[in-house]
């Protein structure tokens, strides 16, 4: 399948906001079921954007900006090429070794409740278990996008019963952690056929005899070649697509747009077939 991405986030500020920094995670890497194509990443301010890596192999962009702003856009667009792989991630850089993500970070600590959840799927192989999770999230939890917000933590979203796929990946990542399972975060998109407010994001976790295996508990899948993976981490906050810093600016007003569809077809066949 060949996808085109056109991604764009926007922020508004009330006053001059001087100093910007931003940290991109927005380009895709090639693997095993992924090849990337075309790919341009354009920020509408002059400044410097200089390309690099982070400790988890994700492509980054630092942007920093000339002078003070009031409004900043950045805009991303390109083609990846995806093969069905089942599910199974290999070909990217893995700098960092699996134990690294058994670790819990604030966004991912298990409470009593994860703890239960573990349990609750069974005592079987491996896989067998985080497919359980996967179709258990999917069919307790709501997704409701007004439920919680970037700083919700996996112990909250769970509590609730709800939240974005944001939150889905972090209470499966937390609950494989406690099964002793590596898992991690991974923000990318998913083909749909609207535009959509955000990024996706869901979780990878580590099989025994597999490798790495891609689970997306807020659609009930492994991950399919709709999915390009973007960036991965310990949470959200490692790979979050923009992240940064700013003196003054006032109140913020963020937009974001993302089109992640089949390319060669159109929003009203994809919209017919929806």
């Amino acid at each position: 399948m060949r996808i085109r991405i056109d991604y764009t986030t926007t922020y508004d500020y009330a006053a001059d906001a001087r100093d910007i920094v931003q940290l991109l995670r927005v380009q895709p890497r090639s693997g095993q079921d992924q090849t990337v194509g075309r790919w341009r990443v354009d920020v509408d301010a002059d400044g410097a954007l200089r390309p690099g890596t982070d400790a988890f192999g994700n492509c980054t962009h630092l942007f920093t900006a000339d002078g003070p702003l009031r409004r900043l856009s950045v805009r991303v667009t390109g083609e990846v090429d995806t093969r069905e792989a089942h599910g199974s991630v290999r070909g990217f850089p893995e700098p960092l070794p699996p134990a690294a993500f058994l670790r819990t970070t604030t966004l991912t600590d298990p409470d009593a409740g994860i703890a239960s959840l573990a349990a609750g799927c069974g005592d079987g192989a491996v896989l067998d278990r985080l497919h359980a999770l996967t179709a258990t999230l999917f069919a307790t939890m709501a997704f409701d996008a007004g439920a919680t917000e970037a700083a919700t933590d996996a112990a909250t979203a769970f509590r609730q019963r709800s939240g974005v796929c944001q939150d889905y990946a972090h209470i499966f990542c937390a609950a494989a952690r406690v099964m002793g399972v590596p898992a991690r975060y991974v923000s990318g998109h998913y083909v749909r056929a609207d535009p959509q407010p955000a990024a996706h994001a869901w979780a990878e976790a580590l099989v025994p005899d597999l490798g790495w295996v891609g689970f997306d508990p807020a659609n009930g899948i492994s991950t399919t070649p709709a999915h390009v993976r973007v960036a991965v981490g310990l949470d959200y906050l490692h790979a979050a697509p923009v992240r940064g810093a700013r003196r003054g600016g006032g109140a913020e007003t963020l937009a974001v747009r993302v089109s992640a569809v089949e390319a060669g077809r159109s929003q009203s066949q994809l919209q017919t077939q929806a």
